[in-house]
């Protein structure tokens, strides 16, 4: 259903730290300009953690609305609750999103089998597009690739943010998922190979800070043109690591924040980046052009 760079995009926010709706709507026309190909509201960078159920909702519906149907919206409802996933699930279909991102169950360390049957039991409640989501450097969960095998036989189940950095999952995942089932990757730094060993796309940190350079990457890479893919690629190269520094989505927050797309602001128990690396973050934007 989507394709190419997608923006995990920041939730902007003003000083006494409630979502700055001004900024929000901003960004998202700077991501219908750039050729951002979706949307992902309210996902680990997006602060879903410290957003509370009506602000989630609150803030898809936002972006819903000013999207209006220019840019895809997926809405980020992974919960290491199965009840409160599916609460938000709905509430993003009842949105007008047009497919959710899951996180896998986090720091309850649920087995195989309750991942398959925890997305089984939110994927039967709701009926959208679902993507999986797996990031165990965040999580401490694992959704293996024979897992995802069998969650792809569910209808409503279309594709995985695979964010490991295992490049060898690629493979792995093909050879157990129907053929329409869609990969991206969560690897900023690994985006385009993946994307060239038959990945569809990315839902990107660094595409808040560069969407078009991002935009044009993949498409390059997703037509097969590897050369000029990975030359667009080594412009942002050192966003892929400086924005990672600390936490995501601190460096990236204050990297938006010095470009002038967005306050200060970032909620407890995340702090602004700490001075010592704002020297290195600020070289980073002006390598790839954008500051």
């Amino acid at each position: 259903m989507f394709r190419g760079s997608m923006v995990a995009l920041v939730t902007p926010m003003l000083a006494d730290e409630s979502v700055d709706f001004a900024a929000l709507e901003n960004l998202i026309e700077l991501h219908v300009k750039s050729k951002t190909k979706a949307i992902v509201a309210v996902g680990t960078t997006g602060e879903s953690a410290t957003l509370d159920f009506e602000e989630h909702c609150k803030v898809v519906r936002f972006v819903v609305e000013k999207a209006a149907g220019r840019i895809p919206v997926i809405a980020g409802t992974g919960a290491n609750s199965t009840s409160e996933a599916i609460e938000l699930t709905q509430c993003a279909k009842d949105a007008g999103a047009d497919a959710c991102l899951l996180v896998t169950p986090y720091y309850n360390k649920p087995t195989q089998e309750g991942l398959y049957l925890h997305y089984k039991k939110v994927a039967e409640t709701v009926d959208i597009p679902q993507i999986l989501y797996n990031v165990p450097g965040r999580t401490a969960c694992d959704l293996l690739p024979e897992t995802v095998g069998r969650l792809a036989s569910i209808k409503n189940i279309i594709g995985i943010k695979e964010a490991t950095g295992d490049l060898s999952r690629v493979a792995k995942i093909k050879a157990l998922v129907p053929d329409d089932f869609d990969l991206y990757t969560g690897d900023d730094a690994t985006g385009i190979e993946f994307v060239l060993l038959g990945g569809h796309g990315t839902i990107s940190v660094t595409a808040n800070v560069a969407p078009a350079i991002m935009a044009e990457a993949f498409d390059e890479a997703l037509a097969g043109n590897a050369e000029k893919a990975k030359a667009l690629d080594a412009k942002v190269a050192g966003l892929h690591s400086k924005l990672f520094v600390e936490a995501n989505p601190i460096p990236v927050k204050w990297a938006m924040t010095e470009m002038g797309l967005i306050g200060s602001a970032i909620r407890l128990p995340m702090t602004p980046l700490s001075p010592a690396y704002h020297e290195e973050v600020r070289q980073a934007l002006k390598t790839a052009g954008v500051l």
